[in-house]
């Protein structure tokens, strides 16, 4: 089970392939239960059926509790609801849709209520972006953009960093023009483990996917690798 501190697991890409569960595993290893509770919000993707289906075929197969929350059909009460749970995991899609909806709701204080009593936070793409002050997102049809999240980690984020060939260039041209702040970019098959803010830990289950840490300085952009721990 993990250890003290607010934590929250961010995916660069990836993350409910049932073929390959290790970074499930590592998720759910860091939870406060042995058993965990393990909740999925698919607000970003419109509480896919097809996301669900994917993330169920995934979870099932692990020692956990999953089950989803719906923000498009019935919703339960969300501060009892989210206090019960160990785990919630968010998925990708529409970043700026995903946060209008969940303050329209008063989702952020409640995750921050139970995050800061040890639920852990995880996410993937729009569900990663979310949780920083910035990220890159592609929620604009034809271009990327950057948008304001909810601030629980500081600084800025960009997931598929090697997957999508237009978003390192385009996190480069942001932080270039002072239209983003320094942060974090994270490859498909990659995820950084925050403790209180900080990287813990860099894991990855692919051996060529790692993560970075990138800013701009004097008109060049620098990066640096985060050295990755391969799961396999």
């Amino acid at each position: 089970m993990g250890g003290p501190g607010r934590q929250l697991i961010v995916l660069g890409g990836g993350g409910t392939d049932p073929e390959n569960l290790a970074i499930n595993r590592y998720i759910l290893k860091q939870a406060r239960s042995p058993t965990p509770a393990v909740r999925f919000i698919g607000t970003a993707s419109g509480d896919s059926d097809a996301y669900l289906v994917q993330f169920y075929s995934t979870f099932c197969r692990l020692d956990c509790r999953p089950s989803h929350l719906p923000f498009f059909r019935r919703t339960p009460d969300l501060r009892d609801y989210i206090l019960r749970q160990d785990v919630v995991f968010v998925g990708g899609g529409n970043t700026k849709s995903l946060l209008a909806v969940w303050r329209d709701w008063g989702l952020p204080d409640v995750l921050r209520e139970a995050w800061e009593v040890g639920l852990m936070l995880s996410g993937v793409s729009a569900g990663a972006i979310c949780w920083f002050e910035q990220g890159v997102t592609d929620s604009w049809a034809g271009r990327l953009a950057v948008l304001e999240g909810l601030g629980f980690v500081r600084g800025s984020y960009c997931p598929h960093y090697d997957g999508e060939p237009e978003r390192r260039p385009a996190y480069h041209d942001f932080l270039l023009r002072g239209e983003i702040s320094p942060g974090l970019a994270i490859d498909d098959r990659a995820a950084v483990h925050l403790v209180e803010g900080g990287v813990y830990r860099v894991v990855s289950w692919h051996p060529a996917a790692t993560a970075y840490r990138v800013r701009a300085e004097g008109g060049a952009v620098y990066e640096e690798a985060l050295p990755a721990e391969y799961l396999g």
